[in-house]
């Protein structure tokens, strides 16, 4: 089951290179406040529309997620689902607004390796790893939802995981432009990326874990684990 999230609507840039990184400075994807502030028939039609999406995209797949289908669906007017979600991208990062919030809450707060407690390489791993699995499970609901290009590293999700593998490099390798590092270790872990090399070039997930492992070797400029 998939549930809704509120997701912040305004965000601080990433820090300049020269800026310091916290763990503390990561914001958050959105709060339980936040969630508390819409009304509570507001809430309701929300969470019903999501069910409604996520009950088309377990029959017919993401391809079978419209905002008429959805409307139809939740008997509701098409009007309201565009209030609601803005487009059917906006309807789409909703579904998955659940699991990064998840992801999140693991990587800032969860048990070692991911969550604080283990070296900062040791959690680098760890992302990539988490990561990569949750892109694959969700792979086709994440092509669907992926924003168009004006829109796709200015959202809130991506943005945090930006700053998380940035805090951890400046702890890595201080001296480099972590920043964009951060960026060209996320291209590995693009969702089309993802579905080329499972779905059409037919790699397993062990082959693109060992690549993970050693690109995050090769731009630390650290020893691959044993």
């Amino acid at each position: 089951m998939l549930y809704a999230v509120v997701m912040s609507a305004d965000l601080p840039p990433l820090p300049r290179s020269q800026d310091p990184l916290r763990e503390t400075e990561l914001f958050q994807l959105g709060t339980r406040e936040e969630e508390q502030c819409l009304r509570a028939d507001a809430a309701r039609n929300r969470a019903r529309l999501l069910e409604a999406a996520a009950k088309l995209i377990a029959e017919h797949g993401a391809a079978g997620v419209t905002m008429e289908a959805v409307a139809a669906a939740a008997q509701v007017g098409k009007g309201t689902v565009f209030r609601r979600f803005g487009d059917r991208t906006g309807l789409l990062m909703a579904l998955l607004d659940h699991s990064a919030r998840q992801l999140q809450a693991d990587f800032m707060s969860g048990p070692p390796p991911l969550g604080p407690g283990a070296p900062p390489l040791e959690r680098l791993r760890a992302f990539g790893m988490a990561l990569l699995y949750r892109l694959e499970e969700q792979l086709d609901l994440q092509l669907a939802a992926e924003p168009e290009p004006t829109r796709r590293y200015s959202h809130p999700t991506y943005r945090a995981m930006g700053m998380h593998v940035a805090i951890l490099l400046r702890q890595i390798v201080p001296d480099a432009d972590c920043e964009l590092l951060a960026r060209t270790l996320l291209a590995y872990l693009d969702p089309a990326q993802i579905h080329h090399l499972t779905r059409e070039c037919g790699m397993p997930m062990e082959r693109l874990e060992a690549g993970w492992t050693d690109l995050v070797a090769r731009v630390t400029r650290t020893a691959p684990p044993a």
